[in-house]
């Protein structure tokens, strides 16, 4: 930790650098089109709400169908009808997501699952104040959709996105592992929470071409770890 702030500090006017030339130069891509609710399957009902921010919102794919969120809801109609809803937003954090949500109207959800970290490590606040949103929000949810169960993905390991240049992408790698690791450390402690991390096979040569989001690929992978998670824990 120490040395990442030394090594912060020392590199601060070239990390500047790098972080202006990527926001000026990266490519926008836009967040899949579809709809974000839907019924599928034949099987004992499952409620599945998914929270997130820009990969949860499909960035990187073209439809929803081959999203995080539709390709989830396919794998667990195999053995449910599931009633799922999308709610996420390009941009979004931790705190920006509890702010919405505390005026959204939230349906009832056996399962919630949340994708967020990646824009709380890339815009610089502190990691203690970060974990007190996501306890709020998991409370938040908890209380207003009735969830059985809260399925909390990985950080997302900055340290491997081709967009972002040496030394940036190095300190933003190390910054997302630590989040990480703290996230998992508070929740060991609630057992209604699962923590599941990214599948071992993902490639970065199956990112969009933005260098920086999922491609269809990887949204299948993911989903398929995720759903594969939710079945064996039960809902």
């Amino acid at each position: 930790m120490i040395f990442d702030t030394v090594a912060t500090l020392a590199l601060s006017p070239l990390l500047l650098f790098q972080a202006l030339r990527v926001r000026k130069h990266a490519l926008r891509l836009p967040e899949a089109e579809g709809p974000r609710s839907g019924i599928l399957g034949d099987g004992p009902p499952l409620h599945l709400l998914v929270i997130g921010d820009s990969s949860a919102a499909g960035v990187g794919a073209d439809t929803q169908e081959n999203a995080l969120a539709g390709r989830m809801a396919h794998a667990l109609a195999v053995q449910h009808t599931v009633h799922w809803r999308l709610i996420a937003q390009t941009g979004a954090t931790t705190a920006t997501t509890l702010t919405r949500l505390q005026s959204e109207d939230l349906p009832r959800a056996d399962i919630v699952l949340i994708i967020l970290g990646v824009n709380d490590v890339t815009r610089g606040g502190p990691r203690a104040i970060w974990l007190r949103k996501h306890t709020a929000l998991r409370n938040l949810l908890r209380t207003r959709t009735g969830a059985k169960k809260l399925v909390i993905s990985e950080v997302p390991p900055l340290g491997a996105f081709p967009l972002l240049p040496n030394p940036l992408r190095w300190l933003l790698g190390r910054r997302a592992a630590r989040f990480d690791i703290a996230l998992r450390r508070v929740l060991a402690d609630e057992p209604d929470c699962s923590y599941v991390a990214f599948p071992n096979t993902l490639d970065v040569n199956d990112m969009a071409e933005d260098g920086y989001h999922p491609g269809p690929v990887i949204y299948a992978a993911w989903a398929n770890e995720l759903a594969r998670r939710i079945l064996s824990d039960g809902p």
